[in-house]
C-alpha cells in the first residue's frame, strides 16, 4: 500500500503536551460500529467479564544523553541494548561521528562509538555495564520525550513521573506504551470488581517507534527489532480465557505486537523471549487479539498502519475526524479509543 493512504491532517494544537489529570480521566473513543465517547475510568462498563487485559511492563530509562566529542556537542538517544555494555542510539548531529570516537557524558560516563550505521544510528561501548551502567543512566540520562513534545530544556522532573506506566517493571524501553499511562490504581480496581483479569508482558519500546515512513510503499518499510518477552503465566492467563469464552484485550499496539509474534495459526500463545519487528499493515490476520486500547497516532506512522488493519482504514480515518472535531488530544499524552475490529477475528 501507498504510505500516503495513511495521510492525515492534524492541527497542532491537538498534540498534548502533558497527560490528563487524574490520568483515568483522559477520554476514550469507542470504535465499534459506530463511534460512541466516554472516558478512560468507563472502561469496565466498556469490556465484560471474563475478559483479560494484556498492559506492556516495561520501564522507560532515562535514555537521553548530551555529550561532547572534544570541543563537539552530541545528542544521544539509546534505543536497544546488544549487550550488558553496549546500545543501538541515534545520535544528533550523528554525520560527523566516526568508529572509534569517544563521546564523554555528564558525571564520568563515557561511550566509544563501534559501529556506524544509516540515518545517525549508532553502536556504542560505555565504560561500564550491566547494573552499574543503569546507576549511571538513572544519575545523568534525561526521559526520552517523543520529538513531538517540546519542551524547553528537554523533560522536567513531572515527565520523569507522567511518562512512565503504573506498570512499569521492567528497565530496558526509551519511549513509554502509552495506552498504559491512562491507568489508576482505582481503575484497576473497578475492572477487578467488574471480573475482568489482566496479565502483563514485556515489550522493550525501542526509538525506532518515532522513526517517519520514507519510502512510498509499506512494503519497502523496515521496522526497527525490539526485545520481548512473554513468559508461562501470560501464556496460561491467555488460554484460560480464551478457553472460559473471554475476549484478549491488548493494552496498546507493543502488547499487540508481542502477542502476535508469539501466536500460532490458531491464535494459541506460547512463550517467547526475543527480537520482533513485526510490522502489522491492512491485509494482516490478527490471530491472538479481540480488542485494543491504544491512542491517537501519528499520521503516516506504523502505528497508524497497525490500527487501519485492526479496525479497518477507513473506519480509522472517520474515527480520527470526529476525535479531531470533538477535541480529543492525540499523541503519547493524550487521549485514547478502544477498538474492535473491523472484522471477526
Amino acid at each position: 500500500m501507498k504510505v500516503s493512504d495513511f495521510d492525515f491532517d492534524l492541527p497542532p494544537s491537538l498534540i498534548a503536551d502533558r497527560p490528563a489529570v487524574p490520568r483515568d480521566s483522559a477520554r476514550l473513543l469507542e470504535v465499534a460500529d459506530g463511534l460512541s465517547d466516554h472516558i478512560v475510568r468507563e472502561l469496565p462498563a466498556l469490556l465484560r467479564p471474563g475478559d483479560l487485559l494484556v498492559f506492556n511492563d516495561t520501564r522507560v530509562i532515562p535514555a537521553r544523553l548530551y555529550g561532547r566529542r572534544g570541543l563537539a556537542a552530541v545528542e544521544v538517544t539509546l534505543h536497544k541494548s546488544t549487550a550488558a555494555d553496549r546500545w543501538r542510539a541515534f545520535a544528533r548531529p550523528g554525520r560527523r561521528l566516526r568508529e572509534r570516537d569517544r563521546i564523554a557524558f555528564d558525571g564520568g560516563l563515557s561511550a566509544t562509538v563501534a559501529e556506524k550505521g544509516e540515518g545517525g544510528e549508532i553502536e556504542l561501548v560505555f565504560d561500564r555495564g550491566g547494573a552499574d551502567l543503569m546507576a549511571a543512566l538513572a544519575q545523568v540520562g534525561h526521559m526520552p520525550l517523543p520529538p513531538y513534545i517540546k519542551r524547553t530544556g528537554g523533560a522536567d522532573a513531572r515527565d520523569a513521573r507522567d511518562y512512565q506506566t503504573i506498570f512499569a517493571a521492567k528497565d530496558g524501553a526509551v519511549a513509554a506504551p502509552t495506552a498504559g499511562l491512562h491507568f489508576t490504581p482505582e481503575l484497576l480496581a473497578a475492572l477487578a470488581a467488574r471480573g475482568i483479569s489482566r496479565v502483563a508482558v514485556t515489550l522493550h519500546v525501542g526509538a525506532g517507534t518515532f522513526l517517519p515512513v520514507k519510502v512510498e510503499d509499506t512494503g519497502n518499510h523496515v521496522m526497527h527489532a525490539e526485545v520481548g518477552v512473554i513468559d508461562g503465566a501470560a501464556v496460561e492467563a491467555v488460554a484460560r480465557t480464551r478457553a472460559a469464552g473471554g475476549r484478549i484485550v491488548a493494552v496498546g499496539t507493543t502488547s499487540l505486537r508481542l502477542l502476535e509474534t508469539a501466536a500460532d495459526e490458531d491464535g494459541g500463545i506460547h512463550p517467547f523471549s526475543g527480537d520482533t519487528n513485526l510490522f502489522i499493515t491492512p491485509g494482516y490476520r490478527f490471530k491472538a487479539v479481540d480488542l485494543l486500547l491504544t491512542n491517537f497516532h501519528l499520521p503516516r506512522s506504523t502505528l497508524f498502519m497497525l490500527v487501519a488493519a485492526f479496525a479497518g482504514l477507513e473506519r480509522m480515518k472517520d474515527a480520527y475526524e470526529h476525535a479531531k472535531a470533538a477535541g480529543y488530544r492525540f499523541y503519547s499524552y493524550g487521549d485514547c479509543c478502544l477498538l474492535h475490529p473491523a472484522v471477526a477475528q
